[in-house]
C-alpha cells in the first residue's frame, strides 16, 4: 500500500526547445518544477534551433567542410550567453566545458562512411549541453536535482537517426538509475539512446516526447506532461488559421491521427507506451501554466469534436509509372517500399492507381537525384515541390468547399473521418 502511494505521486515533465530558448526561458521552467512537491523527472530538448545548427555542423563534418569549426563556434557563442544570463561571473559549468570539449574532439577526427552513424554521435550535444545548464542551475539556485545520461538508460538497436527501443533491457536500466533513493527530482534528455556498444543513437527527428513517454511507461508514473508555447492542442496551428479552438480532451487514437497526420504538437510514437499503461498525456502551456491544457486519456464515451487541420508544407509528390506501361503490381510496391525503407524516407501519403504509384514525402528529407537514379530503372518519374498536404479530421462538405476554394488539388482521398488534400496555393 505504501509503495503504490509512492507511485501516485510520480510524474513526468517534457521541455522543448523553445521553453528553454534563453535565460529568462531557463528560469521560468524552474518556476514550473518547483510547482511540483512530487518524484519528477524532466526531460528536455536542445535549446532554441540548436538541433538544425548541429545538423549543418554533421554535414560540415562528413564533408570534411572546414566551416564545421565556425558552426561549432556559433554553438559554444549561443550556449555561453544563456550561461552568462544564469551564472553571471560565476562561469561555464564543468559539465558544459566539458561537454564542448567532446564535441570538438569529435570533429577533430576523420569522420566514418556512415552519415546517419556520424549525425547520431554529434546531434545529441544539443540535449547534453541543454540539460547540463538546466541541472546545474537548478542546484544552483538550491532545487537539488541529479542530472542522467539517458543512454546509460535507454537501450536501442543499431538503425542510426531511427533507433528501435530495448524494452526489456531499457525497463531494467531505467527502474534501476531512475529510483529515487537519493532525489525528488532528475534532469535527462530526450531524444537519445545508446546501443550494446554504448554508441549513440537517435530515435527520429522530435523524439523527445517519445523519450518521455518510455521512462513514464516504465515507470508507471502518474502522468506525462509536455509543456508547448500554445495552451493545448488546438483544432489547427493558430501561426498559419485564424479562429482555432483549444481542445480539452482527446482520445490516443485521436491524437494517434493527428500525430501520424503531420500534428506537430506530439511525436507520432508517443502515444503507444502511454495508451498501453493507461497513462494519461496532458499538453500544457509554459506561458500559463495555471491553464489546463489538453489531456489525452481513455475515453470510454463520445465527444463532439470541431474540424482539426492538420497542414504539413514542403512536401514533394513523385509519379512512378512503369515504362512499358504495364499495371502496378504488388511486386512495384514492394520494390518501391524497401527503397525508401533503405533511405530511411518515410512517406506521408501513399496512392494507387492503374498505371501510377503516387508518393508524398517530406522534400527537407529527400535527395530526388538519389530517388530518380535508384527508380529510375524501372519508372517514368514525374514530380511535383513546394505542395502542402491538408489534413481534415471530423470533416464536413462546408469546410472541404472552403478549404479547396482556388486551390489546384494534387492528390485526394477520404474516409470516414478524415479527408486529406495534396494541394498548392
Amino acid at each position: 500500500m505504501f509503495g503504490a502511494l509512492l507511485l501516485m505521486t510520480m510524474k513526468v515533465y517534457k521541455f522543448g526547445g523553445a521553453s528553454v530558448k534563453d535565460a529568462t526561458a531557463v528560469k521560468n521552467v524552474h518556476q514550473i518544477v518547483a510547482r511540483e512537491k512530487g518524484r519528477l523527472v524532466v526531460v528536455i530538448s536542445a535549446m532554441g534551433s540548436c538541433t538544425n545548427l548541429l545538423e549543418t555542423l554533421v554535414r560540415a563534418y562528413h564533408d570534411q567542410n572546414d566551416k564545421k569549426w565556425a558552426i561549432l563556434k556559433d554553438f559554444k557563442d549561443y550556449h555561453m550567453a544563456i550561461i552568462e544570463g544564469l551564472f553571471g561571473e560565476k562561469g561555464m559549468p564543468q559539465g558544459v566545458y566539458e561537454l564542448f570539449n567532446e564535441l570538438e574532439h569529435k570533429i577533430k577526427t576523420r569522420p566514418s562512411y556512415d552519415y546517419n552513424f556520424e549525425y547520431d554521435q554529434i546531434i545529441g550535444y544539443g540535449e547534453l549541453v541543454s540539460t547540463r545548464i538546466v541541472s546545474d542551475y537548478l542546484n544552483a539556485v538550491g532545487h537539488a536535482n541529479l542530472w542522467i545520461d539517458i543512454r546509460e538508460s535507454l537501450k536501442t538497436n543499431d538503425t542510426y537517426r531511427d533507433a528501435k527501443v530495448d524494452w526489456e533491457w531499457s525497463d531494467e536500466l531505467i527502474k534501476e538509475n531512475f529510483n529515487f533513493s537519493d532525489t525528488n527530482l532528475y534532469i535527462t534528455q530526450g531524444f537519445m539512446g545508446s546501443t550494446t556498444t554504448n554508441q549513440t543513437t537517435t530515435l527520429g527527428r522530435e523524439g523527445s516526447d517519445f523519450t518521455a513517454a518510455i521512462i513514464g511507461s516504465i515507470l508507471e508514473v502518474e502522468s506525462v506532461s509536455i509543456w508547448k508555447d500554445v495552451p493545448g492542442i488546438m483544432s489547427a496551428d493558430p501561426k498559419k488559421m485564424k479562429d482555432t479552438v483549444q481542445i480539452s480532451e482527446l482520445s490516443y487514437k485521436e491524437a494517434v491521427e493527428m500525430t501520424h497526420s503531420g500534428a506537430k504538437v506530439i511525436h507520432p510514437k508517443t502515444m503507444q507506451p502511454l495508451h498501453n499503461k493507461g497513462i494519461p498525456l496532458l499538453v500544457k502551456s509554459f506561458v500559463s501554466p495555471d491553464d489546463p491544457g489538453t489531456v489525452i486519456h481513455k475515453i470510454d464515451h463520445k465527444i463532439e469534436l470541431p474540424p482539426i487541420f492538420i497542414l504539413k508544407e514542403n512536401q514533394v509528390l513523385i509519379t512512378l509509372s512503369a515504362k512499358d506501361f504495364s499495371i502496378i503490381s504488388i511486386n512495384d510496391i514492394d520494390r518501391v517500399v524497401n527503397f525508401l525503407i533503405s533511405k530511411l524516407i518515410k512517406v506521408t501519403l501513399l496512392q494507387l492507381s492503374a498505371i501510377d504509384l503516387n508518393i508524398v514525402t517530406d522534400a527537407t528529407a529527400l535527395d530526388l537525384e538519389e530517388v530518380f537514379g535508384e527508380l529510375s530503372e524501372h519508372y517514368q518519374i514525374r514530380y511535383n515541390t513546394g505542395l502542402t498536404l491538408v489534413t481534415i479530421r471530423h470533416y464536413t462538405e462546408d469546410v472541404l468547399d472552403w478549404m479547396v476554394k482556388e486551390k489546384d488539388i494534387y492528390l485526394e482521398q477520404h474516409s470516414r473521418l478524415t479527408a486529406r488534400m495534396l494541394i498548392k496555393e
